[in-house]
């Protein structure tokens, strides 16, 4: 594919953002970090109540263990979470060390 010069700058520039801003797509009403809040909030403003599908296949689902182990099938207990410490980089240039 051949593309004019500005085509490809202006494509090109699509990919790329001053520091400090982060994509549109990552907000909204239904933004990942956000949307149980925002659902709650609209229900709420529409005095709306959630519906629940009672289907038995669902309820066989939300009986079991989230995380089991592939060795014994036993349920796994998660007793602590890791934070990360230092912030991912990139791996080093050639001849750095």
């Amino acid at each position: 594919m051949t593309l004019d010069t500005g085509e490809f700058i202006r494509r090109f520039l699509l990919h790329v953002l001053p520091t400090g801003f982060h994509r549109i797509r990552h907000y909204g009403l239904l933004a990942n970090p956000v949307r149980r809040a925002n659902l709650a909030k609209i229900r709420t403003l529409l005095n709306v109540t959630p519906k629940f599908s009672s289907s038995p296949h669902e309820s066989a689902v939300v009986g079991q263990p989230t995380f089991i182990c592939r060795h014994c099938g036993a349920p796994m207990l998660i007793i602590d979470i890791l934070t990360r410490t230092v912030p991912i980089r990139a791996p080093p240039k050639a001849g750095q060390r």
